[in-house]
């Protein structure tokens, strides 16, 4: 049995005081690198948590958390000086505040994406922080003694006017101080905005500031006094009520300037506060009694209670003017909306982080992640309640603390379905509870997850059906190229756990056994041609007289048994034997008949040396008479014709040169006497107008040219088109082009590269 363990579970509880001590005793003179003392941070860091009615032992840990590093052996010796319970606080806040130093990169970290997308990313990446924030403290007690700790040191740089590195002020207003708000701790979280945005944006700050044209302490009297005015009027109406309010803060006042672009002159809600009553009818009789206390302004009452907002947001809004004739607003709503506003769908955290989104209405959140936020809020709540009565009663903190709220806290986390790793450039992914290094590679991309062959967790090797834990930097071993094993799909063995993974290494599979079901069939199918000395027959033609679209579509059948040879035989015997004659412009007409290769007629390519090989023009670049082509061996689908400047091929050429041919149209194609038409993607640039697409069909309908398909978008009264037709040669493109640029209103018209 452990002596020390065994002693830490049965000592009393140490006070603060003796935390000190021991602080002080350990540390001494040591400072951060800010300059702020150990002991000082730890001493403002405990009265801070005392403030939030927590119990003792996370008291005991907001003061010794900060020292672990200065002492031997610390999990042994706090648990042996301050109990098992504060040691194991403490070891928890050390991890989070490792895991600060990765939020201050990944907010920093460079994201490919630009524009909107750039934003987009970045605000996911900040959300999937909080959530890991979150994720990673086995006791919600954590994140307060975290949240705590920031505000100190930022109360320290303010009292000292030193500005900390610009990281920790926008860490602070990204993570720290959403954390505070969505739990609820307004203590806390209007605070760590005013000073993080102090830091941030010390111009803004300083000149709203002065707009305010008054301390925060005569704000906060003014506010105080008229709820008491307006509390004493409540009670000579007999109606029951609670009335809270507070100043609007700095930092909240620039968000909604910001958010709504408006002036401050236009700010009704600097001062403000809310009533609540019992029913809906005492509402309304609270409002005339503010009315007629207090002048109103008529353009700023908003009754969401007749006419909620669409989120079911329910309240009475108006602004009346104060005694010293400033604009104050009044909030007045049942215990019920009260409840849905804090608690539900409309929650006030989600439309104040949703920035100018929020204040249009719009904001996105997952419920299941919304209800467990709004039971952390609840219970925090319920500890302050039960506190508070417990003080009244004499029994104090201490004796609640083992029961009710205190027990749930101590083992209350977010609970939450995912869990939060890092990539290697700190990036923030969220995984399936149970997630794998296999499904880490498939989740950053497909062909990754494919070619994984090892994995890196915390750098060191680990096997890739090791679950992953919260916090974890995870790093993929990857081959050049390859593809998953067949293992991975075996659910006993615990390769994957993520249902979009095991999709992917399906398709994977999937797509490999067609290839070599139509890899068989082909071979079989020619077999059968070279038997029946036909090798020269079309193989469009008699995949269609079989019943099959496409050739791939025969073979693909064949390969799995599912189609006789007996028939293809029978199909080649019905069939006429083709007459070998010289080709003259009249026989190639006969054999071309005006229909466009993509249904299956001759696309007039030659391929020096090589003799009835399939041929297919390529949909990447579209090539038509006379561009200069090249030919690439695909697997499968014979050879692919592209131009000789498209990027696709020239990509392909230099990772298999070997499977490069030489091509060239026929002498009839060139000359004009061949009757295929191919198929070209035109695309077009206009002034959007009425009629502008009646106009340009009728172009294409006198040049009887052939449209196959459009694509329009509009963006700012600008029109972008692109249409898919059918021509005979590179010249007919020209007059195309050039007769739709006389059309009204078209700017450009050229051939897609």
């Amino acid at each position: 049995m452990n002596t020390d363990s065994t002693k830490a579970e049965t000592i009393p509880m140490p006070s603060c005081d003796e935390a000190m001590a021991f602080v002080r005793e350990h540390a001494g003179e040591v400072r951060f690198a800010s300059g702020e003392l150990l002991a000082d941070h730890a001493a403002g860091t405990a009265a801070i948590v005392r403030a939030l009615n927590v119990d003792q032992p996370t008291v005991l840990a907001a003061a010794l958390f900060a020292l672990t590093p200065y002492l031997h052996e610390p999990e042994r010796i706090l648990a042996q000086h301050f109990g098992a319970e504060v040691a194991h606080l403490v070891g928890d806040v050390r991890k989070l505040l490792r895991l600060g130093t990765v939020s201050l990169r990944a907010t920093q970290t460079p994201i490919p994406e630009t524009g909107r997308d750039a934003q987009a990313a970045r605000r996911t990446q900040v959300e999937a922080l909080r959530k890991m924030l979150l994720a990673f403290a086995q006791d919600i007690r954590v994140v307060l003694i975290r949240l705590a700790s920031r505000l100190q040191s930022l109360r320290y740089y303010a009292a000292a006017k030193v500005a900390p590195a610009p990281t920790v002020a926008r860490e602070t207003l990204d993570i720290y101080a959403p954390l505070a708000n969505r739990l609820g701790i307004w203590q806390l979280k209007w605070e760590l905005e005013d000073l993080a945005f102090r830091f941030e944006e010390p111009d803004t700050y300083r000149r709203i500031a002065r707009l305010l044209d008054e301390k925060r302490v005569e704000r906060e009297a003014y506010v105080a006094q008229a709820i008491s005015r307006l509390q004493q009027e409540l009670a000579e109406a007999q109606i029951q009520a609670d009335v809270s309010g507070r100043p609007k803060h700095i930092y909240s006042i620039w968000r909604k300037m910001r958010g709504k672009e408006l002036d401050f002159a236009e700010l009704y809600d600097v001062r403000a506060f809310r009533v609540i009553v019992p029913d809906i009818k005492d509402c309304y009789t609270v409002l005339g009694i503010v009315h007629n206390l207090w002048q109103p302004v008529p353009k700023e009452f908003d009754d969401y209670i007749s006419r909620p907002k669409p989120n079911g947001y329910r309240s009475l809004h108006t602004v009346v003017i104060g005694d010293d004739g400033r604009a104050f607003e009044v909030q007045i709503r049942t215990q019920e909306m009260h409840h849905f506003a804090e608690y539900g769908v409309a929650a006030h955290w989600r439309y104040k982080e949703a920035g100018t989104r929020g204040y249009g209405g719009q904001f996105s959140a997952s419920e299941k992640y919304d209800e467990k936020i709004a039971w952390l809020r609840q219970l925090l709540a319920w500890k302050d309640d039960i506190s508070d009565s417990g003080s009244e009663a004499g029994t104090g903190i201490a004796q609640v603390a083992s029961t009710g709220p205190w027990k749930q806290l101590r083992e209350a986390t977010l609970d939450d379905d995912h869990i939060y790793v890092l990539t290697p450039q700190a990036r923030v992914i969220a995984l399936p509870q149970g997630a794998t290094p296999v499904d880490f590679a498939y989740h950053l991309h497909s062909d990754l997850g494919h070619r994984c062959r090892g994995a890196r967790v915390e750098g060191a090797m680990v096997p890739l059906n090791t679950p992953l834990q919260n916090g974890q930097t995870v790093e993929i071993i990857a081959v050049k190229t390859g593809g998953p094993s067949r293992d991975w799909l075996n659910p006993h063995l615990g390769y994957l756990r993520s249902a979009r993974a095991r999709q992917k290494v399906r398709a994977w599979f999937n797509t490999i056994e067609l290839q070599e079901n139509i890899a068989a069939g082909r071979a079989l199918v020619e077999k059968t041609l070279q038997r029946e000395g036909r090798t020269s027959v079309n193989l469009e033609q008699l995949a269609a007289r079989l019943g099959f679209k496409l050739p791939d579509d025969l073979f693909l059948a064949v390969g799995k048994e599912e189609f006789s040879l007996r028939q293809v035989e029978q199909a080649l015997h019905d069939a006429p034997a083709p007459v070998v004659q010289p080709d003259t412009p009249a026989q190639f007409e006969k054999r071309s008949s005006g229909v466009s290769v993509a249904q299956g007629a001759s696309t007039g390519v030659l391929v020096v040396g090589v003799d009835a090989l399939l041929t297919q023009l390529a949909r990447c670049c579209r090539p038509a008479p006379p561009d200069e082509i090249c030919g690439f061996v695909t697997r499968g689908k014979g050879m692919s014709v592209h131009r000789s400047d498209c990027p696709t091929f020239i990509r392909m050429a230099e990772r298999a040169p070997e499977r490069v041919l030489q091509t060239t149209w026929s002498a009839d194609v060139l000359s004009g006497q061949g009757q295929s038409v191919y198929p070209v993607d035109l695309a077009l640039e206009a002034n959007d107008r009425q009629g502008l697409l009646r106009d340009i069909s009728e172009v294409f309908s006198r040049e009887k040219i052939n449209v196959t398909g459009v694509k329009t978008q509009t963006r700012r009264q600008a029109a972008f088109m692109q249409f898919t037709v059918e021509v005979s040669s590179a010249t007919q493109i020209q007059r195309a082009c050039t007769l739709l640029t006389e059309v009204a209103g078209v700017v450009r018209a050229m051939r897609k590269r």
